[in-house]
């Protein structure tokens, strides 16, 4: 079993503890990363409460997932093909 890194992380404006098996850099970098896509989308809806702007957030985040891996595959494809 991998060591465990505890890290207090800031995200839109409120203090979590998260707990992984990754590096400290890697969930702060995450977490800064969560934390400027929900301040993005509020700045284009500011009418929105923090359950909707995390729900986008959410969406937003794992769109932007499976865009990431389509084009991973299309480019494994493409390589098999040479």
């Amino acid at each position: 079993m991998s060591e465990r890194t505890k890290v207090i992380v800031d995200i839109y404006g409120k203090n979590y503890t998260v707990i992984g098996e990754e590096h400290a850099a890697h969930i702060r970098k995450v977490a800064e990363i969560v934390d400027e896509k929900m301040k993005g989308i509020f700045k284009k809806n500011p009418n929105l409460d923090v359950t909707s702007l995390a729900v986008l957030t959410a969406v937003n985040t794992v769109n932007d997932y499976i865009k990431t891996k389509e084009e991973m595959e299309e480019l494994r494809r493409k390589i098999k093909e040479e």
